[in-house]
């Protein structure tokens, strides 16, 4: 054991279960259930943490009645035919001495009908502000059902051979909107005092632990603040942990932040919150309670989580994305591989911008995440013979295919025209609150090194430099190159791109023009960086609102805030036709009505790249196995770009 980590890998009792470390995989969406049930994607997604090392797995939500349908893949846990396929689960993570606990939960009045046909269940008639349907307000009848449905999920889940359960009184969870007051208005027994909102909880935690005994686990998570007018605050929190400890009925805390329908960005908080947010919280309730409290919130890295345990701020750490990013984090870490780890970004495009898309989960960097089974530790095999590949182009495309060639057994060379790898990976970094983008191209890079692949930057592959060399396969990802919208390519001397003001830095008149075909933070990244300089900056965007792609990687709240902070003015609805000198033109999308911009020093467009692929076809026919990947096939974002790195290399 590396003895960096005198906390780290300690075993810790959790109730009648002991676990062999304190770093917990906690439970978040995936989308990879099938008809409401558990199966073999889910399975190997599991399992691959569990053989990465991780001490404790607690499962994504299981619903446990039919009116909670929040979304279309949510796993039933009220159906019997639930059983096999939590075995399946249960089986495979026990081979790896990992202990796993299901998550119950419904979701109230955070939730749609539309799947369902019923009325949404609730304390209150009290509409969700996201989906805005107004539910049913439960009676006695109806909760004495829900308590019976939380045990009927609890005898699945024990014959499913789990270790424990943990019940979500969190960020989603209508036993969270019984325990708030922000959603429980009663006036009978489960409503008013803190003793009568706190009811519901108790009775099902006791009817849940009167079908599992002492034989399983109970846990529960609460959301630390709800960071709501009318909502619970830490302090209101800390006292509801204190009585559920006295109660005797839990084993452990998990904690949580905010409420997932009015500031999700706090529950999964993106690259702008700092690591570790929401530490504190975690250490409030430990200071008030006796049995194990797990801490959450942008916990990236092995040294991270072990200086929490250190200081006495938790007794476990939750590292979602850390390990959805690399399910062996917690061996790499064991064995003292810190510098193999591959770090979670905390960009949210593939994880929580999948999932909020009805997608099955991802991630930017790990090609493998909802693949496992075919693409996990071990899939890739060694190639039948050892090939001479050249790739040209050190972008994300290329490292991630350099890196993949060179694990199959290939020779790999890599060049590289600037003197330093990474591409516009680099480029995006620079833009406020995205530094940590950077450490993709680490990640990257220090594999190439374990892997042997020959690094050659500073140097342009030309068609005869390759040709001489010899390779039985070529893989060119040369990226692609900034270019304005047509309409406005010729406007002059104050045009720039986004990828020029970060690249060349050229100085930039008082009032800035940004134009934004894009909609995701090449504009919005700009804009707050020239704001930020004392530019006054307005965006123009042909989207219902600035930003919109923000949205599923919970940037958007946060940047509007810095935006308008920094006095960024903002006009959606507008599509830009014309730059002549410092007049801009433009027509607002509905009315048809001219919009005119005067006194524009410079305008900075962002459009969509167009492909750099004259190296590829002057290798075409010359070359026996020749690919093109990345931006230099299509341009999009990163992920695209790593993921067709690895697919093409590992076919060589």
């Amino acid at each position: 054991m590396s003895s960096a980590y005198r906390y780290l890998f300690q075993n810790i009792q959790i109730g009648p279960v002991r676990l062999n470390n304190r770093i917990v995989f906690t439970a978040h969406l995936t989308n990879l259930s099938e008809n409401g049930l558990p199966g073999e994607r889910l399975a190997y997604y599991y399992r691959e943490r569990a053989r990465g090392g991780a001490g404790l797995i607690i499962t994504e939500e299981q619903s446990v009645h039919p009116t909670d349908r929040a979304y279309e893949k949510l796993i039933e846990a009220y159906r019997e035919d639930v059983i096999p396929g939590y075995r399946l689960i249960t089986g495979m993570v026990h081979q790896y001495g990992t202990k796993i606990f299901a998550q119950l939960n419904h979701n109230g009045n955070q939730g749609s009908s539309i799947y369902t046909g019923l009325p949404l269940w609730a304390p209150s008639p009290v509409r969700d502000p996201l989906f805005r349907e107004v539910p049913k307000e439960m009676d006695r009848f109806d909760i004495a059902r829900l308590v019976a449905s939380y045990a009927l999920a609890a005898v699945h889940v024990r014959e499913g051979g789990f270790d424990g359960l943990e019940l979500q009184a969190s960020h989603s969870s209508i036993l969270r909107q019984f325990l708030s007051p922000l959603t429980n208005h009663r006036r009978d027994q489960y409503g008013g005092s803190l003793e009568n909102r706190l009811r519901l909880v108790l009775e099902v935690a006791a009817a849940v632990r009167n079908v599992v005994g002492e034989q399983l686990a109970l846990g529960i998570r609460l959301s630390g603040d709800e960071f709501t007018d009318g909502g619970l605050t830490l302090e209101d929190t800390v006292e509801i942990a204190r009585r559920l400890d006295q109660s005797g009925l839990f084993d452990y805390i998990n904690t949580s932040v905010g409420i997932a329908t009015r500031n999700l960005y706090l529950v999964e908080g993106s690259m702008a919150m700092p690591p570790g947010y929401s530490v504190y919280m975690s250490s409030a309730i430990r200071k008030a309670v006796k049995i194990p409290v797990v801490a959450v919130g942008r916990i990236k890295d092995p040294v991270q989580a072990e200086q929490i345990l250190r200081d006495g701020h938790a007794d476990l750490i939750g590292m979602v994305r850390a390990q959805i990013a690399d399910p062996w984090l917690a061996n790499k870490a064991l064995q003292g591989m810190n510098d193999s780890i591959r770090t979670c970004l905390s960009c949210n495009q593939d994880c929580i911008g999948r999932v909020g898309l009805n997608k099955t989960i991802g991630c930017v960097q790990n090609p493998a995440v909802g693949q496992e089974k075919t693409r996990g530790e071990g899939c890739l095999k060694p190639a039948p013979k050892s090939r001479l590949v050249l790739v040209a182009g050190g972008g994300p495309a290329g490292l991630a295919a350099a890196k993949t060639a060179a694990l199959r057994g290939h020779r790999v060379i890599l060049w590289e025209k600037e003197d330093v790898c990474g591409g516009q990976v680099r480029l995006a970094a620079r833009l406020p609150y995205r530094e940590e983008f950077l450490d993709l191209i680490r990640n990257l890079m220090h594999c190439l090194e374990e892997a042997g692949v020959k690094l050659r930057t500073g140097c342009t592959a030309s068609p005869e430099k390759i040709l001489a060399e010899k390779p039985d396969a070529v893989i060119v990802a040369t990226g692609s190159l900034p270019q304005h919208p047509p309409a406005l390519a010729s406007g002059g001397e104050n045009l720039y791109t986004v990828r020029q003001v970060l690249e060349e830095e050229p100085e930039l008149g008082q009032n800035v023009l940004v134009v934004d075909q894009q909609g995701f933070y090449q504009a919005a990244g700009v804009a707050e960086l020239l704001a930020g300089r004392g530019k006054r900056v307005e965006i123009v965007s042909p989207n219902l609102y600035v930003g919109q792609g923000l949205g599923p990687t919970l940037d958007l709240e946060m940047w509007y805030r810095r935006a308008h902070q920094l006095g960024i003015t903002m006009t959606p609805n507008v599509t830009v036709l014309s730059v002549k000198g410092s007049t801009v033109r433009g027509v607002h999308n509905y009315s048809g009505r001219e919009v005119e911009w005067h006194g524009v020093d410079s305008v900075v467009t962002a459009a969509p790249n167009r492909v750099n692929d004259e190296l590829y076809f002057a290798l075409k026919g010359k070359v026996a196995a020749l690919y093109r990947i990345g931006d230099c096939l299509a341009p999009r974002r990163v992920d695209a770009a790593i993921l067709e790195g690895y697919r093409v290399a590992a076919g060589l």
